[in-house]
């Protein structure tokens, strides 16, 4: 790798220094300040030790001992008046122990996004200097000045926590788009719905849902023999891009045999809702969302809704993780409660299940998470045939108010792929107390599981309120 990095790094120097060496031409008689020569020469810097944190987040950090007595050729020309002075830097030496982070962790090919650098501590810098062939460096005083300048300026860029943040890949290619927030539906009622039953009338019921969303839509209760049906039933829909995304509404003849037919639906941008004010909306039913096909002029009703969106507020997550966290495993109970805390008011509970580690079942290794909840039960996909599963999946639960003093149970199983009388198996369980998700807006911890000799589990539990 180094012929690439010593090309990106002298790169990197010479778009760096062009403005500063600007900032000196016409002074001091000065005409021009250029390279002659700039490579950092054929010896690559060695690795002397590597330590690595352990953390719940999303990323990899390391600390190498990076030691470099490299043999460049960098020469500095000077132009003064009719003359031209050369400075040339010889015998670098660098010891430098940095941070190195790599996040956040992405199913991207090469799998992170950034790389963020800092120093632990002063790097010692070790070189010489020589001007129209003489060493500079040997005038008594000089090279202990010099030694603190750099030390210094490179402190005062780089030095913990200060970072220098090299990004890798395009964010609009890895972003993963979080909730926002909540877009309150209320739909009324429809009115002259097409008549699909024989006997001329229809059992209409509505499916709704988001656009770019892969969760099952929500649905109304079903009208018996009613081409004009009163709904007022209420839903709340999970919103990550109110700019693109918009509200379908479907409306479908129940069948009790067959498949339903689809009387007809229509498409609300999110973008023209102004933020927590309620809009009516009677929308006229259509074939489909291409407006411009012609040969749909039946007329097929209309429906009536009810709109609010919703955003969250910004501080509702009090969170900044720290860089090196330990890794420690997390409590089931206890909480804090710094004097400010989202207590009161709507909200999103979102449950991230990262993975397990350690789970082993008696008669087979088949995982899956259950995420149990206010009566509320969603499960992740089966991982065969492994005792360390990666499932990276995440559930949402709307809720009128915080869940305070409430518990969620997360149970691990696992399961036979052919059926027989113990098809199922626990592989252990916890109960987190949410307290702490309230209070601080955030938890990501590992979880020694209950029932289980070893097994851990990770998990992320966001709130976000309204």
């Amino acid at each position: 790798m180094w012929p690439y990095l010593d090309k990106a790094v002298c790169a990197m120097i010479r778009r760096t220094t062009q403005s500063m060496f600007a900032e000196y031409i016409g002074k001091y008689k000065i005409q021009a300040i250029e390279f002659e020569h700039l490579t950092l020469g054929t010896l690559p810097p060695t690795i002397h030790g590597l330590k690595v944190y352990e953390t719940n987040e999303k990323d990899l950090v390391m600390e190498p001992a990076i030691r470099w007595a490299g043999n460049p050729n960098i020469v500095l020309v000077l132009k003064l008046m009719s003359l031209q002075v050369t400075v040339q830097l010889v015998d670098l030496q660098i010891f430098a122990a940095p941070r190195v982070a790599l996040k956040p962790l992405v199913p991207t090919f090469p799998c992170f996004a950034n790389i963020l650098v800092s120093l632990m501590e002063r790097p010692h810098v070790d070189f010489g200097l020589k001007i129209l062939g003489g060493d500079v460096m040997s005038i008594p005083g000089l090279y202990r000045f010099v030694q603190e300048m750099i030390k210094k300026q490179v402190a005062s860029l780089y030095l913990w926590p200060q970072t220098l943040d090299i990004p890798i890949l395009d964010s609009s290619t890895v972003i993963i788009k979080k909730p926002v927030g909540i877009l309150h539906v209320k739909v009324v009622r429809a009115k002259k719905l097409l008549k699909a039953d024989l006997l001329g009338t229809s059992d209409p019921y509505v499916k709704l849902n988001l656009t770019g969303e892969k969760l099952p839509a929500k649905k109304t209760t079903i009208k018996k023999k009613n081409l004009n049906p009163e709904w007022n039933e209420n839903f709340k829909l999970v919103v990550k891009d109110p700019e693109s995304q918009a509200l379908q509404l479907q409306v479908f003849d129940w069948d009790k045999v067959g498949g339903h037919d689809r009387l007809g639906m229509q498409l609300v941008p999110l973008k023209v809702l102004t933020p927590r004010e309620t809009k009516d909306f009677t929308l006229d039913l259509l074939k489909h969302t291409n407006i411009s096909d012609s040969r749909d002029k039946k007329q097929r009703g209309q429906i009536v809704v009810e709109l609010t969106y919703v955003p969250f507020r910004e501080d509702s997550i009090k969170f900044s993780g720290p860089l090196d966290g330990n890794g420690e495993m997390g409590s089931v109970s206890g909480r804090s409660t710094p004097e400010e805390a989202p207590l009161s008011g709507a909200g999103l509970l979102s449950v991230m299940v990262q993975g397990a580690e350690d789970v082993e079942g008696k008669r087979h290794h088949n995982p899956y998470a259950l995420v149990l909840f206010r009566g509320e039960r969603k499960r992740t996909k089966t991982i065969k045939k492994t005792r360390d599963p990666r499932w990276n999946e995440e559930f949402q639960f709307t809720l009128d108010q915080p869940p305070l003093h409430e518990l969620i149970r997360i149970e691990v199983m696992s399961k036979r792929k052919s059926f027989s009388f113990r098809s199922k198996e626990s592989l252990g369980h916890v109960e987190i107390n949410l307290d702490d998700v309230v209070y601080n807006g955030r938890i990501n911890q590992k979880y020694h599981l209950i029932d289980s000799r070893n097994g851990v589990i990770h998990v992320e539990i966001r709130w976000s309120t309204v």
